[in-house]
């Protein structure tokens, strides 16, 4: 065991050596080390949005679990938030951790948490997010469709006056997503995300679709936006994914799109700081580029 001191906060550190990424050979004492160096870039993605945990004790190995509600037994010092559930769940509200400091990065990763996804609101607004996202998967073992359809969906943004950032997810495929002033409530927003979606698959008939059923997608790309709701989570930028190498969450510049070698497990655990040294985060910026949803809504029912 190990003291790691953050000031007034401080915890032990426990089974660092463990195990966690097998075929990597990543430890938790590794993860750990991760997150404490990530943290000033990962933080202010992180801030003040209600988090849903993906922990692994025994290893991505093991089956691993989410975790909403923050233990009894987590330090005072970490900051939580308490929410309603989403619908007519009558179980009463959930204590979510909120992420707002190093010293609750690092322990939540000594905790094996190993995937961080959070609300697309922040706190107190947790009605009206401050984010819209398309979730684009490949429709096959091709990646090509997935970077053209986030260039049209980047050109519609950019069309209604929103500023699009594009991510790598770390698993599958990529988030187009564009920051909102926290105005239009979550229903609103995602109606208007699925109008958007709509134009898309009109447009291009032949490689998008809304078709939530696979079998009848004849192998065109979904355009997922059903992440735009109350209490859904999308994955915080920079964060670890519980797959082999450890893949990291990686937000793009636009103009990577082009790039024939990007494929959503590109950056790992092992290369993302070296990244980092040579390109800043392209999304660091992003709260200020966040544009009225309203408007834009305005924009797209004119045509």
């Amino acid at each position: 065991m190990a003291q790691l001191k953050f000031g007034a906060c401080s915890f032990e550190t426990k089974n660092t050596d463990k195990v966690l990424f097998p075929d990597a050979g990543i430890t938790k004492g590794q993860l750990i080390a991760y997150y404490r160096k990530i943290a000033p870039v990962m933080l202010p993605h992180l801030e003040d949005r209600p988090l849903t945990l993906h922990r692994f004790p025994d290893g991505i190995g093991e089956s691993g679990f989410y975790q909403q509600d923050a233990p009894d037994y987590f330090p005072d010092w970490i900051d939580t938030c308490r929410v309603r559930r989403a619908g007519d769940d009558d179980r009463g509200p959930v204590e979510h951790v909120l992420c707002n400091k190093e010293a609750t990065l690092a322990y939540l990763a000594d905790q094996a948490v190993i995937t961080f996804h959070g609300w697309l609101a922040r706190a107190p607004k947790l009605h009206t997010p401050d984010k819209l996202v398309f979730d684009l998967d490949p429709p096959g073992d091709d990646f090509e469709p997935v970077r053209e359809a986030a260039r049209r969906v980047a050109a519609l943004m950019e069309q209604l006056g929103l500023q699009p950032f594009v991510m790598t997810t770390g698993s599958r495929g990529l988030h187009v997503v564009a920051p909102l002033r926290p105005e239009l409530d979550f229903d609103e927003v995602r109606e208007f995300a699925r109008a958007m979606a709509d134009q898309l698959a009109e447009e291009h008939p032949d490689e998008l679709t809304l078709e939530q059923r696979k079998n009848k997608r004849r192998g065109r790309l979904y355009l997922d936006v059903m992440r735009n709701a109350y209490g859904q989570t999308g994955v915080v930028p920079y964060s670890v994914r519980a797959l082999p190498e450890a893949p990291v969450a990686t937000p793009l510049g636009i103009d990577e799109l082009g790039d024939q070698r990007l494929e959503p497990r590109r950056w790992r655990l092992k290369n993302i700081l070296r990244r980092l040294g040579q390109r800043a985060d392209p999304w660091r910026d992003i709260r200020r580029h966040a544009a009225s949803a309203r408007q834009a809504r305005r924009k797209l029912q004119r045509g």
